[in-house]
């Protein structure tokens, strides 16, 4: 996917900001200078600062110039996480229970469903096609082991775009992520070895480190900057380590986005200290104002083993996703082949065909589009509506604001109140084996602000506020 101009204009900058090459306050070269330090026109460099403020690491002074902005968002939600002794999950009932009623990305599942976009019927075209045409030869055949070689290639032909080069040969199709965790973990690790996790952590990360019979260190994830990496040192440092579970690009729930730096650091720490890194890149895709590249791209140890997929950037129905590996992906197969045998082929070659013909790109760049206007809106509503203290993230891709409510709320709680009026929340309980983030919840803008959603919204407002009276 290439970029334009003023998108990589718009990178390099960010890049000085990030590195403190120009620190906070530091007032940007002028536009004129900039067009002939870039060798491009006054209009490409206008636009990538303007791009660079909507992100919020820039502002504009009157008749003064661009000045590097002071991030400091007092909205973000603080906790404060000890780590303690490595120890294994047991997930209580109620997680599944929770689970079972639906820990969804929709506030209202009850409201009236949107037309289905123009790129989802397409998609839907190109699967149709591949099962007519090949109908006997895929219902004969089962798909390769790894998958189909074509999708292989595609999926590596998508990842030059976010500056990482992924061999075909070394790509393991699977069914989902989540499928792509398990593999991962169960071929990197064995019984009661530990692993840590950022927190709060993926839900469904925490199922499998049970299902695997490993000990986890939750290590404190920041709002802004991802997993805190002293803190991951000093644990790797007291205890022996197998690996780590990551999601640097807009993690799940707080949306966080790992600097740059911190990437190529993590990298480092994992070489240093032989720990493996398994990162979760299934949000990389859904960046609202710039590409992503994903910590792979800065693994010059082979340290990396990185899982990704389509359901959260395309559909939720096309359970097809992927394993990267230089040095597990025999084993990782193997296990495929034991506990999957293999994917559909016509969803594949469906798929291939729709990423091929450049569908799959013109669908990211309008998906993006709206889920940052989704998201703007969601903060809109609950700041019009909720006339309570809370704190909020802002995240800059993904697709859920992680929400921190007053001290004595119970989010469990609140969730058995809300799903008796069809309102979806995810209750920060299940984001981590401790009480930490009982008072936190998920909300989710991956759908439109109808009228029905907005009153939900209403709605959640006015029980949250009656649970904290």
């Amino acid at each position: 996917m290439s970029q334009f101009l003023y998108e990589s204009i718009a990178e390099r900058l960010r890049k000085n900001i990030e590195s403190q090459f120009w620190s906070i306050g530091h007032k940007l070269p002028s536009i004129r200078t900039l067009s002939k330090t870039y060798n491009s026109s006054k209009i490409s460099i206008q636009t990538a600062l303007q791009k660079l403020e909507a992100a919020g690491l820039i502002e504009a002074k009157s008749r003064s110039g661009y000045y590097v902005k002071k991030q400091d968002q007092p909205h973000q939600p603080q906790h404060q996480l000890e780590i303690t002794q490595p120890k294994k999950i047991e997930l209580p009932d109620l997680f599944y229970q929770i689970m079972q009623k639906s820990a969804a990305f929709d506030i209202y599942p009850s409201a009236k469903i949107q037309p289905t976009e123009n790129n989802i019927l397409t998609l839907n075209r190109h699967i149709n096609r591949a099962m007519r045409h090949q109908a006997s030869s895929n219902a004969l055949y089962y798909s390769p082991p790894q998958g189909n070689l074509d999708l292989r290639h595609k999926i590596s032909q998508h990842y030059l775009s976010r500056k990482l080069y992924v061999k075909p040969e070394q790509i393991c199709i699977t069914a989902g992520c989540q499928n792509s965790l398990y593999l991962a973990l169960s071929t990197s690790t064995k019984p009661g070895d530990t692993v840590a996790i950022e927190s709060p952590a993926f839900y469904g990360v925490l199922q499998i480190l049970q299902q695997l019979d490993l000990k986890v260190i939750e290590v404190p994830s920041s709002a802004t900057q991802g997993i805190l990496l002293d803190k991951l040192e000093s644990a790797a440092k007291k205890w022996t380590l197998k690996a780590l579970i990551v999601t640097p690009n807009f993690n799940t729930p707080t949306g966080s986005l790992m600097p740059e730096a911190n990437k190529v650091k993590l990298c480092e720490l994992a070489e240093k200290l032989q720990f493996n890194i398994i990162e979760d890149d299934i949000y990389g895709d859904l960046g609202f104002h710039r590409v992503v590249m994903p910590l792979k791209a800065y693994d010059k140890y082979n340290k990396v083993i990185l899982c990704g997929s389509f359901s959260k950037s395309l559909s939720r129905d096309l359970r097809i996703g992927w394993i990267f590996s230089e040095n597990d992906l025999n084993k990782i197969t193997h296990l495929k082949m034991l506990t999957q045998l293999s994917n559909s082929e016509s969803t594949q070659q469906g798929l291939t065909s729709f990423v091929g013909e450049g569908f799959y790109r013109k669908h990211l760049l309008q998906y993006k589009q709206r889920l940052l206007n989704q998201r703007n809106k969601l903060i809109e509503l609950i700041n019009q509506h909720w006339d309570f203290h809370f704190k909020y993230t802002t995240p800059e891709g993904g697709l859920c604001l992680w929400i921190e409510l007053k001290i004595n709320t119970d989010s469990v709680s609140l969730y058995n109140l809300a799903i008796e009026h069809n309102i979806v929340l995810t209750p920060g309980a299940l984001f981590s084996t401790t009480p930490i983030f009982n008072k936190y919840i998920r909300l989710s803008y991956a759908h439109e602000f109808q009228k029905e959603r907005v009153e939900a919204l209403k709605k959640l407002g006015k029980i949250i506020k009656s649970l904290t009276v």
